[in-house]
């Protein structure tokens, strides 16, 4: 049983990106040794060196194909330290940031560390590249939804586990909602500056650390009408 095995996650407003052409799949050994040197360099480089311990969070990210769900024009940066744009203005986290939290990219390494994972995504055309790309390398346990996270999802809930890869300026009520007792969320919060947060609910009261200063595409949908209300 793996450590993680009955644990339910959602990734909401997840930027997991997609692959214009999934010729991964059928890669030459040459070709696949080659992504995995440069998976092997950044777990060590930009993990490790950076104090990322668990044994979990680094073999998901090691056996990921990271470079499969960034845009082949941009493939050969997958693997540097910083995040990669993906289209329609958004991006992919870099690896530490992922690593960081514990958490299709996101999704993905969640998945291979054995927990059931619920992601969504806003953008229809990266949800719909989302979707592909993880069926097409077989993650069976993500259960992909196109729409709005802010909402979460609410009839699937209640998630052991939040993941927030877009920031709101403040933290969304319906994704506390759907925190179960003991329940934590990782979300950047805040507008020019950000705070990476981690919500933490025990019974009726929560509790808020912030970990480090990051940089996320702001949380669009719902949150804006709120904004300007």
């Amino acid at each position: 049983m793996r450590i993680s095995e009955g644990i339910k996650v959602l990734c909401a407003c997840s930027v997991m990106g997609g692959l214009a052409m999934l010729c991964g799949c059928s890669e030459n050994t040459s070709a696949q040794d080659h992504w995995v040197e440069l998976r092997e360099a950044m777990v060590r480089r930009q993990l490790e060196a950076r104090g990322v311990r668990d044994p979990a969070v680094l073999a998901a990210i090691r056996s990921v194909p990271r470079h499969l769900f960034v845009p082949e024009a941009r493939r050969e940066h997958a693997y540097d330290d910083a995040p990669q744009v993906i289209g329609d203005g958004q991006t992919i986290s870099q690896p530490y940031i992922v690593a960081l939290t514990g958490s299709g990219y996101q999704a993905a390494v969640l998945s291979a560390m054995g927990v059931e994972v619920y992601s969504m995504e806003i953008r229809p055309d990266l949800c719909r590249r989302a979707q592909k790309t993880l069926m097409d390398l077989g993650y069976v346990n993500v259960h992909v939804r196109c729409g709005d996270g802010y909402g979460g999802w609410p009839d699937v809930a209640p998630f052991d586990g939040i993941v927030v890869t877009a920031a709101p300026e403040r933290i969304p009520e319906p994704l506390i909602d759907q925190l179960a007792d003991g329940g934590h969320m990782v979300i950047p919060v805040g507008s020019f500056y950000q705070e990476l947060k981690v919500i933490t609910r025990q019974g009726a009261e929560t509790t808020e650390r912030s970990v480090i200063p990051v940089r996320f595409v702001p949380m669009t949908g719902e949150i804006e009408e709120q904004n300007r209300d």
